[in-house]
């Protein structure tokens, strides 16, 4: 891997380096630094957006009750926490499994509406198709600008769905969206913190549904 490739993450790191003792400790100090920084990122974002986790879980437990199911979506590394999501709702480690689908683990899906349509619609076509009034739409991303993601939620509101977005930096595109009823957004600018917060947030997302959640026949 090239010093440029790297810089970003580790400017400190050159193409010449030959001190392995000082280059380890310059390592060390820098994944302290970041760690320092990815925790008290998530605790003030918890913390400052305790009362809309609480309002969205509720919104979406009652959702799970009347038999409705949750779509999440994303790109990128985003994608793969919408996986995550729909793992922790179906498989959770404790509390009551919770019908959910991710839209990115279809292959032929994805790429036949990439080459067929376009990119844009690989996630609110999904959605058209599989959705239903009071089922809930999630997506995920950092810069809160992704186009497929907006025009995801325009299809859910569309459709009566909730619609639910994770967004970074000061929300993006998706703060404004008008079919976007819930936005909790992760205020920074580092792509990679925005993330491991965003991960943080979906596990306290799950816990606010299932602490709301309230079977049929439950007392």
């Amino acid at each position: 891997m090239s010093a440029e490739s790297t810089a970003f993450l580790y400017p400190f790191i050159e193409g010449d380096e030959h001190d392995a003792a000082s280059l380890l400790a310059d390592l060390a100090t820098s994944a302290a630094a970041k760690w320092d920084q990815s925790s008290r990122l998530r605790v003030e974002t918890l913390e400052h957006l305790d009362g809309q986790l609480a309002e969205v879980g509720a919104v979406m437990a009652r959702c799970f009750e009347a038999g409705g199911q949750l779509f999440a979506f994303g790109n990128g590394g985003s994608a793969t926490d919408a996986d995550d999501v729909a793992q922790l709702f179906t498989r959770p480690p404790w509390g009551e499994p919770l019908p959910a689908r991710s839209l990115v683990t279809d292959h032929a899906v994805l790429s036949a509406l990439s080459n067929d349509v376009g990119f844009d619609v690989v996630f609110s076509r999904q959605l058209e198709a599989h959705g239903r009034p009071g089922d809930i739409a999630l997506g995920l991303s950092t810069s809160g600008n992704s186009e497929n993601l907006l025009r995801a939620f325009a299809q859910a509101a569309r459709q009566g769905m909730r619609t639910v977005g994770l967004s970074g930096y000061e929300g993006g595109r998706m703060a404004d969206c008008s079919e976007l009823e819930h936005c909790l957004v992760v205020p920074s600018d580092s792509v990679h913190r925005i993330q491991e917060t965003q991960a943080a947030l979906a596990h306290a997302l799950w816990a606010a549904v299932q602490h709301a959640y309230r079977p049929e026949g439950a007392p």
